[in-house]
């Protein structure tokens, strides 16, 4: 199973080549809940969110789960202050570890001090 990071989400929605040669190869590809929610979030209009929708919806969603938000809140607290991670990077981080999945992401100095994390660069940039 592979969850994919936000920025490897903007790749494939804006059409980059590298990234949809990618995803043509992958398998058992999710996405964590919380990197929808942050793709909304940046929809400057309606029809935009729409579009948005139809293409997530291709897509299951993970969602922490309890005992991921409680590790989550640990390699929060521990981490925030001296490597920069942030609140939703541990959740998704820790989305990612609780379902046993690789994040594929090019984020990869903010995710390289959660242990348990297995992430990869799906693709050159």
């Amino acid at each position: 199973m592979i969850l994919l990071d936000t920025d490897v989400m903007v790749d494939i929605l804006r059409g980059y080549e590298p990234a949809k040669e990618w995803l043509k190869t992958a398998q058992e590809i999710g996405i964590p809940g919380l990197v929808a929610m942050e793709l909304i979030q940046g929809c400057q209009n309606a029809r935009e969110q729409k579009q948005l929708e139809k293409s997530l919806s291709a897509y299951p969603l993970f969602w922490p789960d309890e005992d991921d938000c409680n590790r989550a809140l640990t390699s929060f607290a521990f981490h925030h202050l001296s490597d920069k991670i942030g609140l939703l990077d541990a959740l998704i981080a820790e989305t990612a570890i609780g379902v046993d999945a690789e994040l594929a992401t090019f984020n990869v100095k903010h995710y390289r001090v959660l242990k348990g994390l297995r992430s990869v660069q799906p693709y050159a940039k």
